[in-house]
């Protein structure tokens, strides 16, 4: 069982366009509205497999109810707090290139008496889960140590911690040894500030922030793959998307994360589940998760012989 942990969820209403055009009226060739947060699409990739996953998250307002039916509709146990404010919503629109324009809320401001009860949901929901995943930005209100005060809090209790977080938030939680944070290209340069122009450039970045406290790093790196450094050892893997078949890249990095976790969360087989669920998203519309009959596992490759000279398609 998965725990996820999302401090600023959101529905996420997402349009495809032929194109945008800046200034025109537009008209969508589909549109669709999801549940939105980095963490509550962690759990509805978990969900998506057939495992049982609970969503921890602060909800408010209309905005916040929708979220909450929806959630139980895709096989979710929503452990909501109840907020004074409301659930943000956040705009995407597609292109059929795979070009993506987003438009994210502000969302909530969390008061002290929320913020606590939301750090005391977690620990009640958490009993006997297999990892907790803490994921996405912070909201109004929460001071960059609040995932610190989380994972130092879980880790008492015995529980394992996935971050996906960047910035100030990463940093502080450092020091508490999450033990396996997840960030993309950007955020990883931003972590050890200076640019990312190769792999071999992203994995001392991760040792780096191993150095730091983090006991796994899984980095996803785009088009050029992702990559895990841990315990075990380095690993690289990547996976063979056609360029047309990629629709959108909400959520692929939370539905690789998932996969990294339902797989054991350490070593080359669950990188090859995070590959595989992240080319997949890739190919879905929107945010939707893929499931398992979305997994090409033999478009999958990993390995220690890891390409450190090959430059990133998009330095960071």
């Amino acid at each position: 069982m998965i725990v996820t942990v999302t401090p600023n969820p959101s529905l996420d209403r997402t349009y495809e366009v032929p194109s945008l055009d800046r200034g025109e009226v537009l008209r969508a060739t589909a549109d669709r509205v999801d549940p939105g947060g980095k963490g509550v699409n962690v759990s509805r990739a978990v969900a998506a497999a057939g495992r049982r996953t609970i969503a921890v998250l602060p909800l408010g307002g209309p905005e916040g109810a929708l979220l909450t039916r929806l959630l139980v509709e895709q096989g979710i146990e929503a452990a909501g707090v109840e907020i004074s404010g409301r659930t943000r919503i956040n705009i995407a629109i597609a292109e059929p290139d795979g070009t993506l324009t987003k438009v994210n809320a502000a969302g909530p401001h969390l008061c002290p008496a929320e913020s606590e009860a939301l750090l005391d949901a977690v620990r009640t929901r958490s009993a006997g889960a297999d990892w907790i995943a803490c994921c996405g930005s912070l909201p109004r209100g929460l001071a960059p140590a609040w995932y610190a005060e989380l994972v130092a809090r879980a880790h008492r209790a015995g529980a394992r911690i996935a971050l996906d977080t960047s910035g100030p938030s990463l940093l502080a939680a450092l020091r508490e040894c999450p033990d396996v944070v997840k960030p993309n290209a950007e955020e990883l340069a931003q972590a050890v500030g200076r640019p990312l122009t190769t792999i071999g450039d992203a994995v001392k970045a991760a040792d780096e922030l191993r150095a730091m406290g983090a006991r796994a790093v899984l980095a996803s790196l785009g088009a050029d793959g992702q990559l895990l450094v841990d315990d075990t050892g380095t690993y690289y893997g990547r996976a063979d998307v056609a360029v047309g078949a990629v629709r959108s890249n909400v959520g692929a990095g939370d539905a690789s994360l998932a996969g990294f976790l339902a797989e054991g969360g350490t070593g080359a087989a669950a990188l090859a589940s995070a590959v595989a669920h992240g080319a997949a998203a890739v190919q879905l519309p929107g945010s939707v998760m893929p499931t398992p009959e979305d997994l090409e596992p033999s478009a999958v490759t990993t390995t220690t012989d890891v390409p450190i000279d090959r430059l990133l398609r998009e330095p960071a």
